[in-house]
């Protein structure tokens, strides 16, 4: 499913590596942290080099509701909770820099925003609670949020907090704005080129791809869910994904960003087009590859938009994926401890378009000597370690019983029939775990058996591909690489 962003300006094509080359900084990943991060430095002078492994914006980026918001659902309570107000006033700060760098650039680049409230509402009463606590964290750091009781939408509210003054964006937009300014200051972008090995050699990197090799200094990895790491960061995070759909609608469209309190996440904005105002309406979020069926997600966010907003028509629908630290913070440093020039970035729970352009400014600072301030509170440095420890015992323990689950149901399954169109399954063939599914057509076997940890993958009936349950790696039907962790396909 290609996201709405790409249906009338889709970003102009690159050409993949074309052999070994040799820069001062290597960035993986061509969304909004590694392009920005790419510019910083190209800006500074630095030679980079930016690989994506599909197309800019293919993945997370390309497929973003684009809010530039420092009101974000009900984070500010879930910080100030686990790590007190003050840490939370530099998370706030954090992205202060990332909203305010970004709407200069935007202003620099011509790229089209539009200044909206951002307002997290109650779908019900019991929801109110997370509200008021919304409101009473973000006045304690400073932010102007007021408490509404009711507001002119068609769908039912229970009150709210309002941020005014926030921002929207068409998030690929911003990112040719960005690839455009990399390479006139003399970076380099190659798409089609997954990174897929990283060794270390004479104080630098090695990333060694499908088309050559690229020797760097210092290497970025902007990647979502940070690839060449199976054991430190990635059990911190949780894979989520979300959808996505845009209409037509024959009344008035909502003029503010709204996301709902509690679950399921409704979440709501309005994007100007040629055509016309158009409602994006996003949500229904769940762990990647945990859930019995994905279509029902989908079914579920169309009908609740039929139902409150009558005759709107459905113009494209899509996903996203995310990742949710279990510490509540982002992570911002070294993919492993005591190796600074491998960096990365990751885990901002959804709000990656400020967080992202923090992350950027954060880890292009430490390679020129400008960090924020704020920046140590990215990188670990925090308190809250005892919730965060009990947090991280349950995730692993999820995962865990994932990974077991996943192999004790392949004992009682064996080869049988060909899925029917569109559907998939996993079964054992004699010793082989194996991923069977129809798509166009054509009958794809795979192994099941994910390239990262080597969890046993699920069918997803909503977008047809094979989803990892441990960490989110994603599959297409013949077992290519989507996105996550891993970076080798499903073996045929």
């Amino acid at each position: 499913m290609t996201p709405f962003w790409f249906t009338d300006a889709p970003t102009p094509t690159r050409l993949p590596l074309g052999g070994d080359i040799e820069v001062d900084t290597v960035v993986i990943g061509a969304g909004i942290v590694g392009l920005t991060t790419a510019a910083l430095l190209a800006q500074q002078g630095r030679e980079v080099a930016v690989l994506e492994a599909r197309q800019i914006g293919a993945v997370t980026s390309g497929a973003s509701t684009a809010k530039i918001s420092l009101l974000q659902g009900t984070r500010a309570q879930s910080i100030a909770d686990r790590h007190g107000i003050a840490v939370l006033s530099r998370y706030v700060a954090a992205n202060q820099g990332g909203f305010d760098w970004l709407l200069d650039f935007c202003a620099e680049h011509d790229v089209a925003t539009q200044r909206v409230p951002a307002v997290t509402y109650a779908q019900d009463a019991d929801e109110f609670a997370a509200v008021r606590a919304e409101y009473e964290a973000t006045r304690a750091v400073g932010l102007p949020t007021e408490l509404i009781d009711e507001f002119e939408v068609p769908f039912p509210t229970h009150g709210g907090v309002r941020l005014r003054e926030q921002a929207q964006v068409d998030p690929v937009a911003v990112l040719t704005a960005l690839a455009a300014d990399i390479e006139a200051h003399g970076g380099q972008i190659f798409e089609s080129t997954r990174a897929q090995r990283l060794r270390r050699h004479r104080g630098g990197v090695v990333i060694g791809t499908d088309h050559g090799e690229v020797s760097a200094m210092n290497a970025i990895v902007a990647t979502g869910s940070p690839v060449f790491d199976r054991r430190a960061i990635v059990p911190q995070l949780t894979a989520e994904r979300s959808y996505l759909a845009a209409f037509q609608v024959p009344g008035p469209i909502p003029r503010e960003m709204f996301v709902s309190a509690g679950q399921p996440t409704r979440s709501l904005r309005w994007c100007p087009t040629e055509a016309g105002d158009v409602l994006l309406v996003g949500g229904n979020g769940h762990d990647v590859g945990r859930v019995d069926s994905e279509a029902d997600h989908v079914t579920e966010l169309l009908d609740w938009t039929d139902r409150w907003f009558p005759g709107a028509r459905l113009l494209d629908r899509w996903s996203a994926q995310d990742y949710h630290p279990i510490s509540e913070l982002p992570y911002v440093g070294p993919v492993q401890l005591g190796a600074d020039e491998v960096q990365c970035a990751t885990g901002f729970a959804k709000w990656g378009i400020t967080n992202g352009v923090a992350a950027a400014l954060a880890l292009a600072g430490r390679l020129t000597g400008r960090q924020p301030v704020w920046a140590g509170d990215l990188a670990g440095r925090r308190s809250g370690a005892v919730k965060t420890l009990f947090a991280g015992a349950q995730s692993n323990a999820t995962v865990a019983r994932h990974l077991s689950t996943g192999w004790l149901h392949l004992l009682a399954t064996d080869s049988g029939t060909t899925p029917p169109e569109g559907a998939g399954k996993v079964e054992r063939r004699g010793l082989h775990p194996t991923a069977v599914c129809t798509v166009n057509g054509e009958t794809h076997a795979v192994s099941a058996v994910c390239t990262h940890l080597r969890g046993i993958v699920n069918w997803n009936d909503a977008e047809k591909t094979w989803d990892c349950p441990l960490h989110g790696s994603r599959f297409a039907p013949d077992g290519t690489v989507l996105e996550g962790p891993a970076t080798a396909p499903l073996p045929r």
